[in-house]
């Protein structure tokens, strides 16, 4: 819906976008532990610490079909608007768009007229998606000063290449598939962009196939996995570069920008080794005219008893961090790291992004550890997952579901699932808000989005 003046959730730049007022609702996708035909819903949660509600789940609103996994989701709108190529400069940030991973389903849901109670405007069925794109199992949405950018996995016989659609910003209608060139691109997982150098970024995981049903072994010891981002020339819709960590470093996954539209870098991480099972962060940069990158941490993997490890771990007596997501903060000062495995969330100065300093650890859940949190009793499971932070960088969520699929490989007991939040000091340095504790039950939470955008929602085009 346009407005005759920008939504006022936009900022031209990062700098005023952190001086934003605090957020006062997370909308938490939601997924059943076991598909029982029930469907899978959207959840608003309070994090306004001044409410009698707080660190509650105060709306729940369903998808209108079953089957599906909802997993990452996006706004219709955000600061991108306001870039000076933009055609749709008054569109509100109103819709939340929720990709189901599994069924191919795209719900619009509208938070406009009751923010606690998400309503259901439009679904795209898969068949449409499909038809115009020739894609499925959409991932990720990003809000573009052009249209809902939305990456898809691979193709409807569950194979590849995967690449992006183009939603349009009003009717959500699907446009097409957005590669002109993609050269021999195959693979797709996360993309982004530095809109100040009109370039797309693109990462990669795997086909469908190789993810629905957990990880397959014996194609990861092989390194067919993702192992290379792409450079793409973001107007012309042309590959224009590739950049290889080599196949020993497997799924090469969330692509984190720096917000400063002026600073041609961003962050990768790397969620196994096959030489140690390690995983690593990477940063790509912009040198003399030429996209290098370059390892910046590395995480190692823990020793652990056979008897503690699951049957896919087992040979390797040790746990590895499988870091699966990792959030930059919008002033690009700390970036957070999630290790899934080993039940840890890492916080990295990364004010020089080539000399990252460790500020920050703390554990909770883990394959072995079973870390728990200051507001209950006992061991938890799961581990750091999908990590948001707040725009003033004051607060940090996170969630412990990965994946219906590969939650049951890595903790085949069962994720009871939880919602964390963590306070963080200007200087560096974290703790958990003792009063903040999402129970989740059965039901797993998974992507994070907050009230009127977050760390990884919005992209700018002034320093």
């Amino acid at each position: 819906m346009a407005t005759w003046r920008p939504d006022p959730t936009f900022y031209p730049s990062p700098r005023l976008a952190i001086k934003a007022p605090p957020e006062r609702l997370a909308y938490v996708v939601r997924l059943n532990a076991h598909p029982n035909g029930q469907p899978e819903a959207l959840c608003v949660v309070d994090v306004d610490p001044s409410s009698s509600t707080y660190s509650k789940i105060v709306g729940v609103s369903d998808v209108p079909y079953t089957g599906g996994e909802l997993h990452h989701h996006g706004w219709n709108a955000c600061s991108s608007m306001l870039c000076p190529n933009a055609p749709h400069p008054h569109i509100e940030r109103r819709y939340l768009v929720v990709p189901d991973i599994r069924s191919s389903h795209i719900t619009i849901f509208d938070v406009k007229e009751n923010p606690t109670k998400p309503k259901v405007v439009k679904v795209i069925d898969p068949e449409e998606v499909f038809e115009r794109a020739f894609y499925s199992r959409p991932h990720t949405v990003h809000c573009g000063p052009d249209g809902i950018y939305i990456s898809a996995l691979g193709t409807p016989d569950g194979e590849g290449p995967g690449g992006i659609f183009i939603l349009d910003h009003e009717t959500f209608e699907v446009l097409g598939r957005w590669e002109i060139d993609r050269g021999d691109q195959y693979l797709h997982y996360d993309f982004w962009w530095h809109l100040g150098y009109d370039t797309m970024i693109t990462s990669e995981w795997g086909t469908p196939r190789m993810i629905e049903h957990g990880v397959l072994g014996e194609e990861l010891l092989a390194g067919k996995y993702g192992h290379r981002i792409h450079l793409w020339d973001l107007h012309r819709r042309r590959r224009t570069a590739v950049l290889d960590v080599g196949a020993e470093h497997q799924m090469l996954l969330e692509l984190r920008p720096a917000h400063d539209p002026t600073k041609a870098y961003g962050f990768v991480n790397s969620v196994v080794s096959l030489k140690d099972l390690s995983s690593a962060i990477w940063v790509w940069y912009r040198q003399n005219g030429e996209w290098k990158i370059r390892k910046i941490i590395e995480i190692p993997a823990e020793p652990a008893e056979e008897e503690q490890l699951p049957d896919i771990l087992k040979p390797f007596k040790a746990v590895p961090p499988l870091v699966t997501d990792i959030d930059l903060s919008v002033d690009d000062r700390f970036l957070y790291v999630s290790c899934w495995g080993t039940g840890e969330l890492r916080q990295y100065d990364v004010s020089n992004p080539f000399e990252p300093k460790l500020t920050g650890v703390l554990q909770i859940g883990g394959i072995v550890r079973r870390a728990g949190h200051p507001a209950v009793s006992g061991p938890l499971n799961g581990g750091p997952q999908m990590v948001e932070v707040s725009r003033d960088g004051r607060r940090v969520y996170f969630t412990n579901s990965l994946y219906r699929a590969w939650d049951e490989q890595f903790y085949p007991d069962g994720i009871r699932s939880w919602m964390v939040k963590v306070d963080v000091d200007p200087e560096g340095g974290m703790r958990f808000d003792p009063n903040f504790f999402v129970d989740f039950g059965e039901y797993r939470a998974h992507q994070i989005r907050l009230e009127g955008g977050d760390a990884s929602s919005d992209s700018y085009c002034f320093p």
